[in-house]
């Protein structure tokens, strides 16, 4: 129970690195150590853009140790003039300290926060750093954090020999496995590479005897050659673009693909950091592909009447890359997974109208074929959206029969419930309050719908009827036909529940992400138990919830007997039970669900639900499957 008294007392401040070892995935993705070599390995990048460093190491040691080498200048170590200690610890142990903030020493950065090696060194179990500089060699040591060691000269070198390395081990306690995904790994590596034509970067696992090597002169035509090569792709040769300003560049690369594929090439960076949720460059990229695609059709009369182009018809099977670079690019959220710089979006879209307009009206051919892929998902998209129409007050649509629809339409007030099965379903019909209230069950455990393409979806009934009847297209921004203000997923407390629960989070995460933003998207909670004690009724969660309970019961004078009674499923509750649960809005629980940059929920979910994913989750699983409580 909190503390009855609140004052200054008990305000904390956090200092140095504590903020990171509390709150580890406010500064990094806590599934395994790989964002820590990226945030080392990026400031090795950086170095490289800069022009100082042309060759970078990544060792990953069978004793769990990683090190990263490059021979660029060095960081620094003489003293700092106001923190009085050397510029390596100061880096490596105060946040937010780094050379990238005034943009004197690196023109394009990704390490524009100060916190990225900082990061990996308070969550590593141990780390050394080794700087060759002013013909001599350095090292510190840390652990945990802590230094162990000061800096001190170890060697001397030629004046020319010049570089970092950072070893460290990361602490296991901070993560949810302390094995490096390889495969993610290199891919990120090989990336780097080719958005720095010119840089070579080598591998090596040493527990696997594993050395690999990638140097790239033409960049991103050779990255998008080797992830075409087993695909017929509609163009003989990609659409490649390359401009850059005082301030700010773009280079993108772009085809498209005739043969199905779940993998296709859809990749964004800025400064050499993927950009894995997009944001500014990306939309500039869509929103300018489009003006040029539908200059190009106007003019040529193409586009059917009553058929309008967005952005993702003019994407839709193209493999492409993305590379921006920019001085002070704003991120959201320190894992830098979206731009939000909203400036360098204007400067993309103009750039990308520019460039494909003259590309278009020079391959008239191959351009009218791309409009035809364009005009083809367009057709397909307003074929859907017959299924969806809102409802009118004078004539209602086509709805779902299994529909329990409310009287409202204010969205401020109206709620949808998807309940599990037919037989909850019932009692949560005589439940409900039918003014604001709507019930609609499904049957059983729907399509697992994280893998697959929102134009996919729809063709199962299931989604069908429930997209109908939330008046929202899955994978639409368009959200002026949504019939009703909360969506409440309600399923059972047990197993089953769960996974029901999980795979429709997904279905919204996935289909329906504006829903999430906005806050639409609730989960039920329902009891597990009900506890009698004479007069008094109470209801627990779980089992944790449950104990609480009965302690308190037994505390009572006269010791009453008391009765527990554990719930199946919603099915067993009857409507005034199922009422005052999870109904109710004056006694429920309901759990809003919602996504942030700094999380990690796509990631979770692809571990989950990914069919690609099957050896990793049966490695969770076999790592995580003791945790669980029954």
């Amino acid at each position: 129970m909190a503390k009855s008294s609140y004052d200054s007392k008990a305000i904390e401040v956090l200092s140095g690195l504590d903020p990171v070892k509390k709150r580890p995935g406010m500064y990094t993705d806590t599934t395994n150590p790989n964002h820590l070599i990226q945030e080392v390995l990026d400031n090795s990048v950086d170095e490289a853009l800069a022009g100082h460093c042309s060759k970078i190491k990544i060792i990953l040691y069978k004793d769990q140790f990683i090190e990263v080498i490059d021979n660029g200048r060095g960081m620094p170590v003489d003293i700092h003039p106001e923190h009085k200690i050397s510029g390596i610890e100061l880096i490596l142990c105060k946040l937010h300290a780094g050379a990238k903030f005034s943009g004197n020493e690196y023109n394009f950065s990704g390490g524009l926060h100060g916190v990225g090696v900082s990061v990996v060194n308070a969550l590593s179990q141990n780390l050394e750093a080794k700087i060759k500089r002013d013909a001599k060699e350095h090292l510190i040591t840390f652990s945990n954090g802590d230094k162990v060691n000061d800096l001190s000269v170890i060697g001397e070198v030629g004046a020319r020999n010049t570089g970092s390395s950072i070893k460290f081990k990361p602490n296991k306690d901070y993560f949810e496995t302390d094995k490096v995904d390889t495969k993610s790994l290199i891919k990120l590596i090989k990336a780097k590479a080719v958005l720095c034509p010119g840089l070579t970067i080598e591998f090596y696992d040493e527990k696997k005897s594993f050395r690999e090597s990638w140097y790239f002169e033409d960049g991103l035509k050779s990255y998008l050659d080797d992830a075409a090569q087993d695909l017929d792709t509609l163009l003989e040769d990609p659409i490649i673009c390359n401009k850059e300003g005082d301030i700010q560049a773009v280079d993108f690369i772009i085809n498209w693909s005739l043969t199905p594929s779940k993998n296709k090439l859809e990749e964004t960076y800025v400064n050499l950091i993927p950009t894995q949720q997009g944001g500014s460059h990306l939309n500039g990229f869509k929103s300018g592909f489009l003006e040029a695609i539908k200059e190009f059709c106007d003019y040529r009369n193409l586009i059917p009447k009553g058929i309008k182009l967005n952005s993702d018809d003019v994407i839709k099977d193209a493999m492409f890359v993305i590379s921006s670079k920019m001085q002070n690019p704003q991120f959201a959220g320190q894992t830098k997974e979206r731009l939000d710089s909203k400036d360098h979006a204007s400067f993309v879209s103009s750039t990308t109208k520019d460039l494909v307009s003259i590309w278009l009206n020079t391959h008239t051919e191959e351009g009218e074929k791309i409009a035809d892929l364009a005009i083809s998902s367009a057709q397909s998209r307003a074929k859907a959206s017959v299924n969806v129409v809102r409802k009118k007050v004078i004539k209602g649509p086509a709805l779902p029969g299994k529909l329990s629809d409310c009287n409202s339409q204010d969205l401020n007030e109206t709620e949808l419930f998807l309940v599990e099965g037919d037989s909850a379903g019932g009692s949560a019909k005589q439940a409900r309050e039918r003014a604001f209230q709507a019930i609609m069950p499904l049957r059983g455990k729907i399509l697992n719908t994280w893998d697959l393409e929102s134009t996919d979806i729809i063709k199962s009934q299931e989604i069908k009827n429930l997209s109908t009847a939330i008046g929202v297209i899955p994978g639409s921004d368009d959200l002026s036909s949504l019939r009703y203000g909360k969506i409440c997923i309600l399923a059972d407390a047990d197993s089953d529940g769960l996974h029901i629960s999980t795979l429709l989070c997904a279905l919204f995460l996935r289909h329906f992400r504006p829903l999430v933003k906005e806050g639409r998207i609730f989960v039920s909670m329902p009891p597990l138990f009900r506890i009698d004690c004479g007069h008094e009724v109470r209801y627990a969660l779980d089992e944790k919830e449950k104990e609480i309970i009965v302690n308190e019961f037994k505390k009572k004078k006269g010791k009453p007997k008391i009765n527990i009674q554990r719930f199946k499923g919603l099915g067993e509750m009857n409507p005034s039970q199922l009422r005052e649960t999870v109904m109710d809005p004056q006694s429920r629980k309901l759990v809003n669900l919602t996504i942030s940059s700094s999380d990690n929920a796509n990631s979770v979910m692809d571990l989950l639900l990914s069919k690609k994913r099957s050896s990793d989750r049966k490695e969770w699983l076999e790592k995580k499957g003791s945790l669980a409580e029954i």
